[in-house]
């Protein structure tokens, strides 16, 4: 019997859709070894020169005009994609999609951002027959990730699942599962083994991203932040932006042994591991990821939009707390140096309590649907 085939399909607006497609590439194949699977930035794939630029334009409205973007965001909330955007997607995507289908057979689709299940969904209604499985990544349900083709919505939490429902989806087509992340971000670590690999030092210790574009600057809170250096350890995570690393390695205020520039690294899962708080843009993935490492999170300039949703729902439910100011940080910081063991037994406590949010049940609901 041939092995059956999943085609994950992302975009890179962002690096936390693709992250995603990524992680749940590997936890399907863990959970169901024959089956084979493979993942695909389809606009990347199938527009490489073009892709790119549209990815620096996006990054670049986010960071400069970042209320612009949530006034598109909000004033799209309820709606599908429109026409036009439809017809965009339909002229760069649709005859060269089919053919990648048609080349690869999978067995299942399953899509991490919005226009690759739009663009599918119209393969459908123009007699496609494959499984559409839509994971939505963030802990919000905006219009666009809804298309008509898609036979199931695996969602991060029950509020989700009831706004999908309140337009028009029906219950059973939707199924709560979490967000996946990566396995690694379930494996559980000797701490002081992993600081000596690391090359890090056993004390209290910050861990700061600013997601896979590195969206950071050197205003007043991280300033303050870098002013603890002799008595705590800062991890400063700046993913993809080669340019803030230039700026941060330049800067005499992040000059320090114990402050650590990375760029980007696969080894985020053992940064967590080894750190004692996250401060972090709140993106998706990446709050799911420190979820799944039982990690207290500060929040930090949220993107208006999917980003400020993710943000009311984990400070709502006590996972974390937005910086509203330096006095914010202060708290933290100098609570984090002067009771670091109480805050460690705290967290070991607390983690048995995520496990709930493993991966394996995405893979387990998709693997269900590829068996009927």
């Amino acid at each position: 019997m041939p092995r059956k085939r999943i085609l994950l399909l992302s975009e890179g607006f962002g690096a936390g859709h693709t992250q995603a497609a990524h992680a749940l590439s590997v936890s399907l194949r863990q959970y169901s070894p024959e089956v084979q699977t493979r993942v695909m930035e389809l606009g990347a794939f199938l527009h490489p020169t073009l892709a790119p630029m549209v990815f620096t334009v996006y990054r670049k409205t986010v960071v400069s005009q970042p209320r612009l973007y949530g006034m598109v965001y909000r004033s799209q909330y309820k709606k599908s994609l429109n026409k036009l955007a439809q017809l965009a997607l339909h002229r760069l995507f649709y005859s060269h999609t089919a053919e990648i289908i048609s080349q690869l057979k999978p067995s299942m689709i399953v899509c991490t951002h919005p226009f690759p299940s739009v663009v599918v969904s119209r393969l459908k209604r123009t007699g496609l027959q494959i499984p559409l499985c839509t994971v939505i990544t963030d802990y919000d349900a905006h219009g666009t990730w809804i298309s008509p083709g898609v036979d199931k919505y695996l969602v991060s939490t029950p509020n989700v699942k009831h706004k999908l429902m309140e337009r028009g989806i029906p219950r059973e087509h939707v199924e709560v599962t979490g967000i996946p992340v990566h396995p690694d971000f379930w494996t559980e670590y000797n701490r002081d083994e992993l600081r000596k690999q690391l090359q890090l030092n056993d004390l209290p210790t910050v861990l700061v991203m600013g997601g896979g574009w590195g969206l950071f600057e050197a205003d007043d809170v991280l300033s303050y932040i870098a002013t603890w250096r002799e008595h705590i350890q800062i991890l400063l995570c700046l993913g993809n932006n080669e340019r803030a690393l230039a700026h941060f390695r330049a800067h005499p205020l992040f000059n320090h042994p114990n402050i650590r520039l990375f760029g980007f690294t696969r080894e985020v899962n053992k940064l967590m591991e080894v750190s004692d708080l996250l401060i972090t843009k709140p993106g998706g993935m990446t709050c799911t990821e420190g979820l799944a490492k039982g990690i207290p999170m500060l929040f930090y300039k949220p993107i208006p939009g999917q980003e400020e949703e993710n943000l009311q729902y984990f400070t709502r439910h006590g996972y974390g707390e937005a910086i509203d100011s330096v006095e914010t940080a202060h708290r933290w910081l100098t609570y984090l140096a002067g009771h670091l063991q109480e805050l460690r037994r705290k967290r070991a406590s607390l983690a048995p309590s995520f496990r709930h949010y493993s991966p394996a049940e995405c893979s387990r609901v998709l693997i269900e649907i590829l068996n009927e």
